[in-house]
């Protein structure tokens, strides 16, 4: 007999090709850019796609499906009949089941093959170009690099258990789902900072939990700078970012390390071992151009134009919010950097009253991951910047707008991944765009 859910679920679901929770065996040919496994199965006359979270290329696999689209479908992982050479053992006891990783059973040096690799079919696929990407520079740290964290929860009333209330999950979410928590207690991509004061922070919230204190959802910020780890959003944090000099234009003073603080809300890269030699590149990617002056449009509180501006005669840095303006013009007077100015752009407006000549002008843009949108992109074709370099965490939306540079007279002359997000599918990829 079925339940009535069982009876909407069978309603629900799509049975072509497959029944529901159907099993069977597969090879998998390679890995997509969401770092899920996709295999191949005759269906009829032709071949039929489907995608395994958590399975390696080469490897022969028992499967179930549990969802099937127009054109493929969806199964999860049953066995692993055999195995990668390059599968590993995770570090993680919840791998497979927290959504945060998707490779800590790969090798890392296989991570990064796989990496360049995503970054070359993005290219050729979204933006009509074979193009030869660099080796991905990978991290100094493999674990205990990321520097934030934001475990999440929900606050329903907890479940009584003996007369105690049941904790709550604090944690990310599970594989395959948008809205369920699993429960994390610690987290070996985190730094070991991070991971020693997670226990004291779940602990306060589990109790506020059981006071009834929270009123909605909540997401808890750690964030490990200076000052240690913190946990208030509002906080003014100190991070010291270690540089390398630019052996394209070498000048004094380029190797000191850079002191920037900001809010513990604000965005900031969350890999700080592998930001100088992230930001050195940035660097000579930009003056490598032969431009004098550089713009820095997507400034916030100023890592790029600081880290750039002994390569330049003047920088000027530009961001929509006036707090992150605030931040960025006293990090240039905390490091003597006099060379560069900041201020709030108009949206409508971005290089209005910017007096540097395009010809002799650099600029760098670091977008959110949804890329740049129309109407900046037009402001920058049309201000015409003698070069452009373009950092971006999602490559995806990177290659949609390299089209649009490549239609406004732009060459592509280099495409270098940085690894900043081992264990994960995630990646920054800098590419350097010159006016042709």
């Amino acid at each position: 007999m079925f339940s009535a859910s069982s009876v909407l679920k069978r309603k629900k679901f799509n049975d072509q090709p497959f029944p529901y929770h159907h099993e069977l065996e597969l090879e998998i040919a390679t890995l997509t850019n969401l770092g899920v496994g996709l295999g191949r199965v005759q269906v009829g006359e032709g071949k039929w796609v489907v995608m395994v979270p958590f399975t390696l290329p080469g490897e022969r696999v028992r499967v179930r499906v549990y969802r099937n689209h127009k054109n493929y479908s969806e199964a999860d992982l049953l066995a692993v009949l055999t195995p990668s050479p390059h599968r590993t053992d995770p570090k993680c006891p919840l791998f497979g089941k927290c959504g945060g990783c998707q490779y800590q059973h790969l090798a890392y040096a296989e991570q990064l093959k796989w990496k360049r690799q995503q970054v070359e079919e993005l290219l050729k696929f979204m933006a009509g170009v074979e193009f030869a990407v660099n080796p991905v520079i990978g991290s100094p740290r493999e674990f205990g690099y990321r520097s934030k964290i934001t475990p999440h929860f929900h606050c329903g009333s907890p479940i009584a258990e003996g007369g105690l209330p049941k904790p709550q999950p604090i944690g990310f979410l599970k594989q395959g789902t948008r809205f369920d928590i699993l429960d994390v207690p610690q987290c070996p991509i985190a730094t070991p900072e991070i991971n020693g004061k997670l226990t004291e922070v779940r602990a306060k919230t589990q109790a506020r939990l059981a006071a009834g204190e929270y009123k909605r959802d909540s997401t808890l910020l750690l964030r490990h700078a200076q000052e240690g780890v913190v946990t208030d959003y509002d906080a003014v944090i100190h991070e010291v970012i270690g540089s390398q000099p630019s052996t394209l234009n070498p000048q004094p003073g380029a190797a000191k390390p850079l002191r920037l603080h900001f809010l513990a809300r604000d965005f900031f890269q969350n890999n700080p071992f592998i930001l100088p030699a992230f930001t050195g590149y940035v660097r000579e990617q930009a003056a490598g151009s032969g431009a004098k002056f550089l713009v820095d449009a997507y400034c916030g509180s100023g890592l790029f134009a600081l880290s750039c501006a002994p390569a330049f005669e003047r920088v000027t840095g530009i961001e929509l919010s006036e707090t992150s303006v605030k931040f960025a013009t006293e990090n240039a007077a905390t490091n003597g950097i006099a060379n560069a100015a900041f201020r709030a752009g108009d949206a409508a407006q971005i290089f209005a009253g910017l007096d540097f000549p395009p010809a002799d002008t650099a600029v760098v843009i670091d977008p959110p991951r949804k890329g740049c949108d129309e109407l900046f992109l037009n402001q920058l074709f049309a201000f015409g910047p003698r070069a452009v370099v373009y950092v971006s965490c999602d490559p995806a939306t990177q290659m949609r707008d390299l089209k649009g540079f490549l239609t406004a007279g732009y060459k592509l002359t280099a495409v270098q991944p940085f690894d900043l997000f081992p264990q994960t599918r995630h990646l920054e990829c800098v590419i350097t765009l010159v006016k042709g």
